[in-house]
């Protein structure tokens, strides 16, 4: 039943995600954060709800307009469970706006194998990657992404080696002089100085280890499966696909070098996770055992997010 649901791409499919994702949202802030917000810090989360909300499209967008998966809505379902298995991630308007650019960038990275206006496309991904700079200053990591893409398409062409400065000195220059105007330039110092907060007592945590490494685990063997299957679907995908697990690892490490307080970057690794999980679920051919992996999938998020709750 849920798999005849999701197999395809239909208005209602996103009215359900996002009604459960809305409901969610609210539950993880006021509930299990007990956080309490005055009249005009409603609306900026309201605002950062939409951000989410439209991030979900996205996601949906990237997949299927360079068919990365079949017509359906299984990413769009993964991605909306995935935040209630971390439901910290709601709370940090940083990470959900961070990831929302990432995943701007990470639509032209991936049409670079169109191989049709490859310098634009280069600057569009610097410019939104140094944009979720702003919020995570680890995030400009995945200007490693954009050389890889080079590296993979058009490594011969020295002013596609360029083009990635120009997009940065573009961000630089622009975020200086809105500083400026308001006189405070010596925020993009103090934004940009690196350092390591590693959060032991987060790590340390079961609950939040045992969750982390089981979704890697998860993820990575989906990946795993993946690329098995994609063996004979041509060298063009399995490119792509390796991109994207090159974009997992790098979220991962960026989770281990930005989580302290307040700040959970675990969603920046949410985009591929569920590019893998919606792969693997595709290649099951028998519909009783996808019909049970996709109940599971949405049961277990659920019981982990009441069961958080029930803790608290």
């Amino acid at each position: 039943m849920i798999s005849s649901i999701f197999e395809k791409t239909k208005p209602i499919n996103y009215l359900i995600v996002f009604g459960f994702l809305f409901v969610f949202y609210w539950l993880a802030h006021f509930l299990l954060f007990k956080r309490a917000y005055p009249p005009e810090e409603l609306v900026w989360q309201i605002f950062v709800l939409g951000v989410l909300l439209f991030s979900l499209f996205v996601v949906n967008f990237i997949c299927h307009r360079n068919k990365i998966t079949a017509t359906n809505s299984y990413a769009l379902l993964f991605y909306a469970m995935l935040m209630l298995v971390f439901p910290e991630t709601m709370t940090d308007s940083g990470a959900i706006l961070c990831s929302f650019f990432l995943l701007l960038a990470t639509r032209r990275i991936i049409s670079l194998k169109s191989l049709k206006n490859i310098k634009l496309k280069i600057f569009d991904a610097t410019l939104w990657i140094m944009v979720s700079g702003l919020f995570y200053n680890w995030a400009i990591l995945y200007l490693l992404l954009v050389l890889a893409a080079i590296y993979i398409y058009e490594p011969k062409n020295i002013r596609n080696w360029l083009v990635p400065l120009a997009g940065i000195f573009t961000v630089f220059a622009i975020s200086y002089c809105v500083l400026v105007l308001i006189e405070k330039p010596y925020l993009l110092d103090r934004h940009y100085e690196f350092s390591f907060n590693f959060n032991s007592q987060y790590f340390f945590d079961w609950n939040n280890s045992a969750r982390l490494i089981i979704y890697i685990l998860v993820t990575s063997l989906a990946a795993l499966l993946a690329f098995i299957k994609l063996g004979k679907s041509g060298l063009g995908k399995i490119i792509t696909m390796r991109l994207i697990a090159l974009s997992f690892g790098i979220g991962i490490v960026l989770k281990v070098l930005t989580t302290s307080e307040n700040t959970y970057p675990v969603i920046l690794t949410f985009f591929p996770a569920v590019v893998f999980m919606t792969n693997y679920l595709e290649s099951i051919k028998r519909l009783n055992i996808k019909e049970i992996i996709l109940m599971l999938s949405i049961f277990i998020p659920i019981m982990v997010f009441f069961i958080g709750l029930i803790l608290k």
